[in-house]
């Protein structure tokens, strides 16, 4: 039985969608009726299609009677996450040889790492990233010559483009790989500590140094449960991957026969066989549901508020923050990962993992458990691990106790009774607060307003030793229409130094922070932002601001009357030196303008 709440939010998502998802499914429909084109190419369009194959392979493909599987890979080597897809399509090709199928890169997609932009100019273009991921993978699958795709990617926005351009292919079984996170190295915390230390000045760039690469040491994502963790977390939750795939480390036997099977589980479900599951058949209001959920059990990245809504949309499903909300409310916190907690994601597959969490908010109602997923099976069978026979890939039942309770509780016993992540709302807009990684005691913050138009702004104030009171660090012109929307992880340890030091704190932007982020509290993708005349350009130092996270507000105590009478502030963002790539953000936007371009998420 599925929680009253729960059914509820479906069912509204559901009628709210239905001439949307009707449509959407229509032309999935259609695609599907035409199937893959390799016999009705010309002679010349087939020869491009398979001209570097093997002998074997362009014979198969030429009788046009043996899937093909395309591999979409967001392979490069300086991204440690997504190092290990290096040789990933090897292992594929022999699997689909073995499945008496042909196996080709269909085409790569661009993968930057945020640890990497994180406060230089290239930050900008993260978010705007996302649709261009989307637009390379359909491009990828474009040529009319595959059967079913694999997904490479594990990253922030490398999952949610995936998934759009999965929607718009959702005529063909669409199967994510992971390649799993590194092994653990220094504590987060450790790393954190040292971090704050340096952004006071008591730690040298050499100490500094030493502490991140001991953190960020080997191939595979980084430990901390942020957006790329969320991204495989939500992947497996709403049936896109095989049952405990997401956790497994890179490099070693079951991370490899994890994914010859993936490959295998892509063609048993093509149109050519008795199985034929489509992306679209997978990607329902259900699975939306069930990520949202786990999302909230795990305190999961904040990005996935605006991620999760765009990948819904290309699927003709209208998820809102209101959808959220709602959810926020009935689903307990299960995990302390890493902002949340001092435990990183291997401890977190150590104590029971993803299937231990599916199994216990399936006992709770609180996920659909007949949504579909890619393994044939309904999500309700997905409360496994996977474990190694010889070389044999097998699986098992999830642990039915926690192994580790200060990391993964049972649903009778949550780290809190509602979500880690809440919507916030008054009369300066909507925004999202990740509340799971921040002490109860500083859910609610009154404070006066210290307004900044960047980040390197609030850093000059930190250093100049103004920042060391009570105050609500407001920094604007970071939303979409200004300047791209930037995560802001750069704060951080600025304001968590003022925390530590005794000063009620809080940050409130139309920008982003990190999945990584935590400890601060911050009213997030603050909406409408100030470029588009939102409340939050009305503001002024001395402002009084109240931050509730148990009520769900956001106020600024300014009379409606004097607010409306203000003249927003400008920010000339072309002309605003401060290194932060405002240049390149506007001449990519010019060249990529039109009504329809990036309307997912820079509309």
């Amino acid at each position: 039985m599925v929680q009253e709440t729960v059914a509820r939010v479906t069912a509204r998502i559901v009628e709210r969608s239905r001439p949307t998802r009707e449509a959407y499914l229509a032309r999935m429909e259609a695609m599907a009726r035409k199937g893959p084109r390799r016999g009705a190419l010309g002679c010349a369009n087939l020869a491009h299609g398979f001209a570097a194959c093997a002998p074997q392979d362009k014979a198969d493909l030429i009788a046009d009677v043996v899937p093909n599987l395309a591999i979409v890979t967001a392979y490069n080597d300086m991204l440690s996450a997504h190092q290990p897809y290096e040789g990933f399509p090897a292992i594929i090709r022999k699997a689909a040889h073995e499945a008496g199928a042909v196996a080709q890169v269909a085409g790569g997609v661009p993968a930057m790492c945020d640890g990497v932009t994180q406060g230089r100019a290239g930050m900008e273009l993260s978010l705007f990233s996302r649709d261009v991921i989307a637009l390379s993978a359909s491009i990828a699958l474009s040529h009319d010559m595959f059967d079913a795709a694999l997904m490479l990617g594990v990253c922030d926005k490398i999952v949610p483009g995936l998934v759009i351009a999965a929607q718009a292919y959702g005529h063909l079984p669409i199967v994510f790989v992971p390649a799993g996170p590194m092994p653990s190295g220094i504590s987060n915390d450790q790393k954190s500590k040292v971090r704050q230390l340096f952004a006071e000045g008591r730690a040298t760039r050499a100490e500094l140094l030493e502490a991140e690469s001991a953190a960020y040491h080997a191939p595979g994502t980084c430990t901390f449960y942020g957006t790329a963790n969320s991204n495989q977390m939500l992947m497996e939750a709403m049936g896109l991957h095989l049952p405990g795939s997401s956790f497994v480390n890179p490099n070693t036997p079951l991370r490899d026969a994890l994914t010859a099977a993936a490959a295998r589980r892509a063609l048993a479900i093509t149109a050519l066989g008795n199985d034929y599951t489509p992306a679209s058949q997978i990607l329902d209001e259900r699975a939306f549901v069930n990520g949202v959920v786990a999302l909230h059990a795990t305190g999961g990245s904040t990005n996935h508020v605006i991620h999760l809504v765009a990948m819904a949309r290309a699927g003709g499903i209208r998820l809102t923050l209101e959808d959220f909300g709602d959810l926020s409310g009935v689903v307990p916190l299960l995990a302390r990962v890493y902002p949340n907690g001092s435990a990183d994601v291997n401890h977190f597959t150590a104590a029971g993992g993803t299937g231990y969490l599916i199994g216990q908010l399936l006992k709770a109602g609180l996920m659909h458990p007949d949504s579909r997923t890619i393994a044939g099976l309904p999500l309700a069978d997905y409360a496994k691990e996977p474990y190694l026979e010889g070389d044999e890939l097998k699986f098992r039942d999830a642990p039915a106790e926690s192994l580790d309770k200060s990391v993964l509780r049972p649903i009778s016993e949550p780290f809190s009774a509602d979500g880690g992540l809440k919507i916030l709302s008054g009369n300066l807009g909507a925004s999202v607060i990740k509340i799971s990684a921040v002490a109860p005691e500083r859910h609610f913050v009154r404070a006066p307003a210290r307004v900044f138009h960047a980040q390197e702004e609030v850093e000059a104030a930190f250093k100049a030793g103004e920042l060391y009171r009570d105050f609500v660090c407001v920094v604007r012109f970071q939303g979409v229409k200004a300047i791209g929307m930037p995560e802001l992880h750069k704060l951080t340890p600025i304001l968590a130094s003022v925390m530590a030091r005794g000063h009620q704190v809080a940050l409130v932007t139309d920008g982003r922070m990190s999945g990584a982020s935590g400890k601060v509290p911050a009213a997030i993708h603050l909406s409408p932002e100030a470029k588009a005349g939102g409340p939050i350009a009305r503001l002024r130092d001395g402002d009084m601001i109240t931050l509730d996270a148990h009520a769900g507000t956001l106020e600024a105590e300014v009379s409606p009357e004097e607010f409306s009478a203000r003249e927003p502030a400008a920010c000339d963002l072309e002309s605003y030196e401060h290194g932060y790539g405002r240049e390149l953000f506007q001449t990519f936007r010019l060249v990529a303008t039109g009504p329809e371009f990036g309307a997912s998420s820079l509309g």
